[in-house]
């Protein structure tokens, strides 16, 4: 922090969304004044988005979680942190000793991914608890992209990102990063790299249901119906092969599988499969051939390219492609981040390790099998409804609010209500946390210190970036790991009145014994003791890191002193080939043709004949939004209501539906009521609505969001309708019906 006239200039990583910009912020008497980006920021280079504005909104909302709250009586009041946590000792135990270990469930959401405190320590919480019952957010958006680069590449956090800096071709299947800042990919200002992509003569294809902001600044755009992305894939893929387009350069060496694939997909010409997608065939060879003929060039997809029945396959087919066109791991192409810390292909013998396991668990009334350690967020509801040993009896929710984020909330929030017990750690008392019996509050974002732990495997180019915290805590407002460790202590019997510091030095000490590094425990303790917590771990990692100093074998390497004692960043470099060092594969290859994919081709085959719906609904990215937890900010709720209904006029007249009325919207059964947007924007045969919304259940904390609640679109779709390989929900390309509605 700097000193200027009374006021301090404090800098930070914005915490809101996945960009991770780099803010500076002006303080007075302890009050926040402005926030603007960082133009001295190695990584976003002053960029901000309106989310970054908003941590002011947050900071001050008068409806943020202060004081813990105890449900007595049917009503949620305020408490004492020792009464708090004493509740959860009387009550948590008592169900664990009579129901077992798997009757206590833990969910967490996408805000535990921005606070290192909660990240780090929701191990602890878990080991200590000993579930198998283990639930996020990743079953929601992520994880067939984290289950085929697991299977491919041995870790699961293994994603390539594109290299926008250096390409010359960029593809985006079902992604919107001018909106979303990137996801799985931390792109600060992408409008601004792309309109830079198309300056120096390149292209920038879009492939959406809807002509999406990112689409607009394209140069190219091609509507896709929904949940067909597979088999437009799979065209490109066949093209590649029977054209003799195959460009496997440096990496035929480093694959495994090339001739199974091309076995595998002898199904799936380009023919055959555009009346499916609903673009012509002669676009997709003319696709396959422009990505391998130019020198330069990558495919990504996102949110849509995840929340299908073909989530898995989609993503294991945009990598395939990006390696059949000599583009994985090469400048300008697909690339691996090199990650400061944590990162699982920074670790252990370069090239070659146990790769992933996924089933080794099923869940018990679906049978849906585990991945990544989780059972799908949509088996939550049933686990605790259906009798029987293992029943979910409590629930520990981190930062997450599934009763709108996850499918068929209805059903999860009369599920909530016959838990004997419900603890939540949350900022706010909202659709889900008013089930609670205990929620825990932590501090402000500005209170505690920040790194992306996550995002920062998945950077654009290489930096090493910390924020301290920029306020002092409130009085007698426990850190968040400290909340977490509470929790551990509670559940390994220790109770609540333990020194949760010393719980958490004797972990520290265990850890450093068994991964000591050359370093001897007292020293490497030592090392680190000028940090307390999460900080601690994350200096401890560093250390031990690709750049660090070993903890003194390398004086020149990094700690977390040295980073923090750079407020503005450390640039790493630009993203550099890493093939073969950090594949983690038993085989020490890129596995190209994983069993269960290959298996899963034929299931796509089978359905190759299925007939379009004639409506199906798709959500949409909000640059004013983030999921479900940002509609109480005034700088962002502010302006036009946004949670409507995009309807192509087409569709509009077929329907008898009229602008700015309202249209009911049903699915199987689940209905929702919608504020109709005509929009050319949108491909003819289907209809968006963003997702996250739907504040309108009583006992919340949540004014301004209250007041403009909008629709839940996730209440419409079916909680058992799932990629079967990844386990995560369905949540676009859905049928539904729509009829006027008065």
């Amino acid at each position: 922090m700097t000193s200027m006239g009374g006021e301090t200039i404090a800098h930070r990583i914005c915490s809101f969304c996945e960009a991770c910009c780099g803010l500076e912020l002006t303080l007075r008497d302890g009050k926040v004044m402005s926030v603007r980006g960082n133009a001295n920021d190695v990584f976003s280079k002053g960029y901000i988005c309106p989310k970054g504005a908003a941590l002011k909104d947050l900071h001050e909302d008068p409806d943020r979680l202060r004081q813990p709250l105890i449900k007595r009586d049917g009503r949620l009041v305020e408490a004492t942190w020792q009464e708090a946590f004493a509740e959860i000792e009387r009550r948590l135990p008592d169900v664990m000793k009579r129901h077992g270990r798997n009757s206590v469930a833990t969910v967490v959401g996408n805000p535990a991914a921005h606070s290192f405190g909660l990240l780090l320590y929701i191990p602890r919480v878990a080991r200590a608890l000993g579930s198998i019952n283990i639930f996020t957010a990743s079953t929601l958006d992520q994880m067939p992209k984290q289950l085929s680069s697991g299977l491919m590449y041995g870790a699961w956090l293994s994603i390539p990102v594109p290299d926008i800096e250096r390409t010359e071709l960029l593809m985006i299947i079902g992604g919107n990063p001018i909106v979303s800042n990137g996801s799985l990919w931390t792109v600060p200002d992408f409008h601004g790299k792309a309109k830079a992509l198309l300056a120096r003569g390149g292209e920038l294809v879009v492939v959406d249901p809807r002509r999406t902001e990112t689409a607009e600044a394209a140069s190219r755009h091609l509507f896709i119906r929904p949940r067909t992305d597979a088999f437009f894939l799979l065209g490109i893929v066949h093209t590649l092969f029977k054209e003799n387009l195959v460009r496997l350069g440096r990496l035929e060496e480093h694959l495994a599988g090339v001739e199974d694939l091309e076995a595998a997909i002898g199904p799936f010409a380009a023919d055959i499969v555009a009346p499916r997608c609903a673009i012509p065939a002669e676009t997709i060879r003319n696709l396959a051939r422009t990505l391998a003929r130019t020198e330069r060039a990558a495919v990504y997809g996102r949110m849509g390219a995840c929340t299908q029945e073909y989530g898995t396959m989609v993503n294991w087919l945009i990598d395939v492609i990006n390696i059949l066109t000599g583009h994985l791991d090469e400048p300008g192409g697909s690339m691996f981040p090199k990650a400061p810390a944590f990162a699982a292909n920074i670790s252990g013998q370069p090239g070659i390790g146990r790769g992933v396991i996924t089933g080794r668990r099923k869940s018990r009334v679906s049978g849906a099998p585990e991945v990544m350690g989780e059972f799908p967020i949509g088996c939550l509801a049933e686990e605790i409804e259906v009798p029987g040993e293992g029943q979910v009896k409590a629930l520990i929710s981190i930062a997450t609010n599934p009763v709108l984020a996850a499918p068929n909330g209805p059903r999860l929030a009369a599920a909530l209500e016959r838990l004997e017990f419900m603890v939540s750690l949350d900022i706010y008392l909202n659709e889900t946390t008013r089930h609670a019996d205990v929620i825990l509050p932590g501090p402000s974002q500005l209170e505690s210190s920040n790194y992306e732990v996550g995002l920062s495997q998945f950077v654009y180019r290489n930096v090493a970036r910390f924020s301290p915290a920029t306020l002092s805590h409130a009085e007698g407002q426990p850190a968040e790991w400290e909340n977490m460790m509470r929790l551990t202590a509670i559940a390994l019997g220790k109770g609540a009145d333990a020194d949760v510091h010393r719980l958490d030095d004797e972990f520290l000490a265990d850890e450093i014994r068994g991964r000591s590094r050359g370093a001897d425990s007292k020293a490497a303790l030592h090392a680190l003791s000028q940090w307390k917590g999460p900080d601690r771990l994350l200096d401890m990692a560093i250390r031990r890191g690709p750049y660090g100093d070993q903890f003194g074998l390398n004086p020149d390497g990094l700690n977390l002193a040295k980073i923090a004692a750079q407020p503005n960043g450390i640039d790493l470099g630009a993203l550099a080939p890493r093939v073969p060092e950090m594949l983690r594969t038993p085989s020490g290859r890129i596995e190209l043709a994983p069993e269960m994919l290959i298996a899963d081709l034929k299931r796509a085959g089978a359905d190759l004949a299925r007939p379009a719906p004639d409506l199906v609904i798709v959500g949409r990215r909000q640059l004013r939004s983030n999921n479900s937890w940002m509609h109480n900010l005034p700088i962002l709720a502010k302006g036009t209501f946004r949670c409507t209904v995009m309807v192509h006029p087409e569709d509009a007249k077929r329907l008898g539906l009229s602008h700015g009325s309202r249209a009911r919207i049903s699915s199987d059964g689940r209905a929702i009521e919608a504020q109709v947007e005509f929009s050319d924007e949108m491909m003819p045969g289907v209809v968006s609505l963003p997702h996250g919304w739907g504040h309108d259940l009583p006992g919340l904390r949540l004014t301004l969001a209250a007041r403009r609640p909008g629709p839940n679109l996730n209440a419409l779709f079916d909680d058992a309708l799932r990629d079967p390989l990844s386990g995560n929900s369905v949540l676009s390309g859905v049928p539904i019906e729509m009829t006027p509605v008065g």
